[in-house]
């Protein structure tokens, strides 16, 4: 039975536009995969714990030399690898904040980077390959080539190689300039959001399709 891990991280709650793309997924994915199932994430509303001073060095120490803390640490650890590694697929949600990805989403990465789990601790590769991972990345302004801003998105070229030594490879479906219809100054671009928008939601349900799929 195929099985879906959706992760939502924006803070905006209904307002967000991440969430919108990684929902039309979800049901995009539920219509072309009848008796799936379906483990939800909001990092957003349910934020992971950073990686501290307490329990932080887990991933370092060998289990059984764990504190209080650090046993209670690399639990979790073990309960989030394990959602990734029951997925077929797994959709994300990624908005810009402050030109980087949300800290929760760091924290999701952090905590995936554990040797035994995630990746193999004598040959270092990754554990997690194999599946599905689909990015829904947004942006309140543009950031593509020749705007102003161009390179300013650390978030989507950063995700790759945050989680390289997992073996999980993103597949990224963007939406551009999401704060044009909010903001009277970019009142302008909003015919641009639409258009990236709308080639965001094409993509998405091309995704799952018997046509995308070569049926």
């Amino acid at each position: 039975m195929a099985h879906l891990l959706h992760i939502d991280s924006s803070i905006t709650g209904d307002a967000s536009v991440s969430r919108r793309l990684t929902a039309r997924a979800a049901a995009a994915w539920r219509a072309a995969h009848p008796g799936g199932t379906v483990t939800y994430r909001d990092l957003g509303q349910d934020p992971l714990p950073h990686l501290d001073t307490a329990g932080g060095l887990a991933r370092a120490i060998p289990p059984e030399q764990h504190t209080p803390a650090q046993r209670a640490s690399w639990q979790l650890t073990e309960e989030l690898v394990a959602e990734v590694k029951s997925a077929d697929t797994v959709l994300l949600g990624l908005p810009l904040y402050n030109f980087g990805p949300p800290s929760s989403v760091k924290a999701w990465v952090d905590h995936l980077i554990a040797p035994g789990l995630a990746l193999d601790p004598e040959t270092g590769a990754g554990l997690l390959g194999g599946r599905e991972f689909v990015v829904f990345g947004t942006r309140g302004g543009g950031y593509g080539a020749g705007t102003p801003r161009e390179g300013w998105d650390h978030a989507e070229p950063w995700l790759p190689h945050g989680l390289s030594r997992t073996g999980l490879e993103p597949r990224f479906i963007s939406a551009e300039l999401t704060l044009a219809p909010v903001n009277p100054a970019m009142a302008e671009l909003i015919p641009l959001h639409q258009a990236s928008l709308a080639a965001a939601e094409r993509a998405i349900d091309e995704l799952w399709s018997p046509v995308a799929a070569g049926v």
